[in-house]
């Protein structure tokens, strides 16, 4: 009875043991996609908080969800990362999910689709690139969803991997812009109540020291600030 009692104990011990080994593998394996990716699409996030002021955690948080940190079918068949539907011409699947030539065309394609749609864009108006945490709600509110848990999610992973910190890199090019003095290139979308406020000024001032008659604004337009 001993020798059986044992036998028994020392089979539910192994296959203890494999599970939790299978669990930490699939963890590591889980982390390691994660951190590649973000090694390797960072710099493109940034370059679009930069140039749309949208957080770059927001791109790279929902685009980790979206495509399962670029494991996902749809990311590996499409280059869809974020999870947006519409036309495909893949022979490897079938897919209700929009194909893409490149992964970047696919990041340019995400921020198109939050400044086209009403129920995105004025999050544009309404935070800076450096609030992570209401541009995810706002998303979330907006019906870029239907799970109850995506914002949560997306923000759980923002947390995980420390992707807010990349958004510091738009407040300080802001900064040592106040700081210097120098130009502000117009986007699309801008307003001059926004600029102003986002540098600490008033829309007076930029108009007296950019000789401007009205409030009319085109991209590509440089500001003195």
């Amino acid at each position: 009875m001993v020798y059986l009692l044992s036998a028994n104990f020392k089979s539910m011990l192994k296959r203890l043991i494999t599970a939790w080994l299978i669990c930490v593998s699939a963890s590591a394996f889980g982390q390691s996609a994660a951190a590649k990716y973000i090694q390797a699409h960072k710099d493109a996030a940034i370059q679009l908080m930069k140039e749309y002021d949208i957080p770059a955690s927001i791109i790279l948080g929902i685009a980790i969800h979206e495509s399962a940190s670029g494991t996902s079918k749809i990311a590996r068949y499409l280059n869809n990362h974020f999870g947006i539907k519409g036309p495909n011409n893949s022979k490897e699947i079938k897919s209700a999910y929009k194909g893409y030539n490149s992964v970047s065309e696919s990041y340019e394609d995400f921020i198109s689709l939050l400044q086209n749609r009403s129920s995105f864009s004025r999050l544009f108006d309404k935070y800076t690139s450096s609030d992570y945490k209401s541009w995810v709600r706002g998303i979330h509110r907006g019906g870029y969803a239907a799970s109850q848990l995506w914002g949560s999610q997306v923000l759980a992973i923002i947390h995980k991997y420390g992707l807010h910190e990349l958004d510091r890199a738009s407040e300080a090019v802001e900064q040592a812009a106040r700081e210097a003095g120098i130009s502000y290139t117009v986007k699309k979308g801008d307003t001059l109540s926004e600029i102003a406020r986002k540098h600490e000024t008033t829309v007076e001032e930029i108009k007296e020291k950019n000789n401007l008659k009205s409030s009319l604004l085109h991209p590509g337009q440089e500001l003195t600030m």
